[in-house]
């Protein structure tokens, strides 16, 4: 088993807080349970599944006393996949005021507020963790630098799904991939908004798999797809908040000329990116390279941010002029830029950007610096 960053769970976890554990389907949350679960001794626990009916029942009444009966005589509670039931929110946070020495694990692969229609009722209360496809970071611990390098293609083509690392031939990898796509990718957006059929969200994603680095108009997506722009919003908000795509707005302090409402999407993972599209070609026979290039970049910062612990404001930056710099780091006060290319060119920092944040620092990542990105 590929070693996780929250390996150790427990010393991640907060005995006052609702612990939640957030990440896309598939990447390793039940597993890690499981493991942590094996290192207790002489805990009472109960583990369940949030598609239960009796557990679905309990969260529908809400009603403390219930809960009281549920959790005597154990120290410890799980709910796996918890965004499956109602009132999730509302049910943790009864828990948590009523039955204050229970320690209490949820998973979830969608984002709790999308079932909550009241607010955000655990603020406060919670202790939440990011769990991601396997960070370069995590698998420095299994393998050399050197070797990470040299399979920087795979990463590219194939992301870094836990269970990727058990296939040996490309095609394996393609169809566990494809298997991904269609059997859990949409599986929370299809059962929390209730959609029939996953055509048009599946379609949906391939165009923003082409648009990857580029700013999205939800009005162009919508005449494509035959729906109003409302609800691509709604949509792309879905898949989101599910752990599919990350958004990055355009960053403005100073310059009327800057693009700030507009956004761009990004996956969690290339793997996926590529399954949506089909597309497992070879990279010398691809003209999506920059795009593959900026999306691992992206999601291996992404982790990287949250795995070091350190809070940055995330943007792109463009004018209407067509100026543009790929990612933007705000933190601490300080501004650092950042370009993408995955050949060796050289470009300059854009000097209407240069000019109104004489303080930045700008840096070129190419293939020759991007460990240090990342990791």
């Amino acid at each position: 088993m590929l070693k996780r960053h929250y390996q150790n769970l427990g010393k991640f976890l907060k005995d006052n807080k609702i612990n939640i554990i957030y990440g896309p389907r598939q990447v390793g949350k039940t597993t890690l349970i499981q493991s942590y679960l094996q290192s207790l001794k002489g805990v009472k626990y109960l583990n369940k599944t949030g598609d239960e009916l009796d557990l679905v029942h309990i969260f529908e009444e809400l009603s403390i006393n219930t809960f009281r009966r549920l959790t005597s005589g154990i120290d410890l509670l799980i709910i796996d996949e918890a965004q499956l039931l109602p009132n999730i929110g509302r049910g943790l946070k009864i828990i948590k005021d009523h039955i204050p020495r229970l320690k209490v694990i949820v998973t979830g692969s969608a984002s709790f507020d999308l079932v909550n229609k009241l607010g955000e009722p655990l603020t406060g209360r919670d202790n939440i963790l990011y769990m991601y496809p396997m960070a370069h970071l995590e698998l420095l611990d299994e393998f050399p630098k050197y070797e990470l390098s040299q399979k920087l293609n795979d990463y590219l083509i194939f992301g870094s799904y836990p269970e990727i690392f058990s296939y040996k031939s490309d095609q394996e990898k393609q169809d566990y991939l494809l298997r991904l796509v269609n059997s859990y990718l949409i599986k929370d957006v299809l059962a929390l908004e209730k959609l029939k059929g996953s055509q048009v969200i599946l379609d949906l994603l391939r165009l923003m798999a082409f648009q990857i680095g580029q700013e999205v108009s939800t009005t162009e997506l919508g005449g494509k797809l035959g729906l109003d722009h409302k609800t691509v919003i709604r949509y792309l908000n879905l898949l989101e908040k599910s752990f599919v795509l990350m958004q990055i707005r355009g960053f403005s302090r100073n310059l009327r000329k800057e693009i700030v409402k507009s956004k761009r999407y990004y996956f969690y993972d290339n793997g996926i990116r590529n399954a949506l599209i089909r597309n497992f070609n070879e990279l010398n026979f691809r003209d999506d390279i920059g795009m593959l290039w900026e999306n691992f970049l992206v999601a291996e910062r992404i982790k990287k941010q949250q795995y070091k612990k350190f809070g940055a404001n995330n943007y792109f930056w463009r004018t209407y002029s067509q100026k543009e710099i790929d990612w933007i780091e705000e933190a601490g006060g300080e501004i650092n830029a950042f370009e993408f290319k995955w050949s060796k060119a050289q470009v300059k920092i854009p000097i209407d950007f240069k000019e109104a944040y004489p303080n930045s620092k700008f840096q070129i990542i190419n293939r020759d610096n991007y460990f240090e990105f990342i990791i």
